[in-house]
């Protein structure tokens, strides 16, 4: 099993410290202070045997919460003090982006560390940034429900999947799709490019016609892997995403915990993957997100798991929709799925996600054996990878260091 350490890069500060320093997010000095641990964290990670180092891409986060405004620069300042592990953001937002621009960024970083990259893609889901970045696509931030919203959103993301892929794959192309066009004006061409002999003589053939028209692109440079990096999507809980990510031979990592729930978006995987080709294990090519926190005792790693994940969730998280993570089926009654009907915030407590398996607390021992069940994808397979949402910025520093060197001691070494 590989194993990920995920991060929400947070300016590290309390909660009352975040209201005497507002905005803490544009305190310079508490920002190089996590920049400084974020750097640390790096190091401890590749020292510790983990494959992965990932963050998300969030941007205006005043409050100091997930401030991952551009996480492929900060993985060129990490890579250059780390030796092997690679790094993921979890992930560009693409209805935000360009998509040739995300994919030359991304080609960039992969060439300069040689390989040391997977390219983690997402949707949207934050209304205060992803309504203005993503403006150009008409894009707002997705509520997971299915709605016209969420769909309109999934359309412009799945075509930018499709014009990354061309960039990387492709070594000239045009594409006429519904949001982006290459060349543009797609009839037309592009019919100002005074060096069209330069570039018939020495581009790549098939960029001009014999017009001296632009007609086809070739993106540099390449990706160094090949074709090019593994491709991550999170953080999945619908089966549509699951069926979208196995036909295009994206890893999902899956945040919905509850075992049976896991195992059957497991199952979705294998199958629709078997369709298209690809024939996998149970588990296999499946990412999946947990909080993990170690204790003296098993009460001493709830409380720990209480005061930071959870508060997360609790206080930031749930008004996005991210409850729906860890339904079960006797919700369904009482909160049906048809019309739609969120799980309350009072639903959402530390011994649900202790139930549904998504908090694993308890001594080493006990998170050990708790991760071993999740590896068997609960009896039913092996699980290919497991990403350990780490609590950046809601330790004392001390203990972030005592939880990695736990894991690293107890939890990597058992499973390879």
């Amino acid at each position: 099993m590989k194993f990920m350490l995920f991060i929400l890069p947070t300016v590290p500060g309390t909660l009352e410290d975040r209201k005497r320093l507002r905005p803490i997010g544009r305190n310079t000095e508490r920002y190089q202070q996590m920049l400084d641990e974020m750097r640390k964290l790096a190091v401890l990670a590749d020292d510790a045997g983990f494959d992965v180092f990932a963050t998300t891409e969030h941007h205006f986060h005043s409050e100091g919460y997930e401030t991952s405004v551009a996480p492929l620069l900060l993985y060129a300042d990490l890579a250059a003090r780390t030796r092997r592990i690679k790094f993921a953001p979890l992930g560009l937002v693409l209805p935000a982006w360009d998509p040739i621009r995300a994919a030359e960024e991304l080609a960039v970083l992969d060439q300069l560390t040689k390989g040391r990259l997977y390219a983690g893609f997402a949707r949207g889901y934050q209304d205060r940034w992803v309504n203005v970045l993503g403006q150009q696509y008409h894009v707002t931030g997705a509520p997971m429900d299915g709605s016209a919203i969420d769909q309109h959103n999934r359309k412009v993301y799945e075509e930018a999947v499709k014009v990354i892929k061309k960039s990387w794959m492709e070594e000239t192309w045009e594409y006429n799709g519904q949001y982006y066009k290459v060349p543009f004006p797609y009839e037309e061409g592009i019919r100002r490019w005074p060096a069209a002999e330069w570039t018939r003589n020495y581009g790549a053939p098939g960029e001009v016609d014999e017009q001296g028209v632009i007609r086809k692109i070739c993106v540099v440079p390449r990706p160094y892997q090949d074709p090019h990096p593994t491709l991550f999507q999170p953080f999945s809980v619908s089966e549509n995403t699951i069926r979208y990510t196995a036909r295009e031979g994206i890893v999902p990592w899956i945040l919905t915990s509850y075992p049976p729930a896991f195992k059957d978006l497991c199952r979705v995987y294998r199958e629709v993957a078997a369709e298209n080709g690809r024939q996998l294990g149970l588990g296999e090519s499946v990412g999946a997100f947990r909080a993990v926190h170690f204790g003296r005792t098993e009460d001493e790693a709830v409380e720990l798991f209480r005061t930071t994940n959870y508060a997360g969730f609790h206080d930031y998280f749930y008004g996005f929709g991210f409850a729906e993570a860890f339904r079960v089926p006797d919700d369904n009654t009482k909160y049906p799925l048809d019309p739609y009907t969120a799980l309350p915030l009072e639903e959402l407590t530390v011994e649900r996600l202790r139930r549904v398996k998504y908090a694993l607390a308890g001594t080493p021992e006990q998170v050990r054996a708790e991760i071993e069940a999740v590896q068997s994808v609960y009896d039913g397979g092996k699980l290919e990878w497991f990403g350990w949402f780490f609590d950046q910025g809601f330790m004392p520093w001390d203990e972030e260091v005592r939880q990695i060197e736990l894991f690293a001691k107890h939890i990597i070494p058992y499973f390879r």
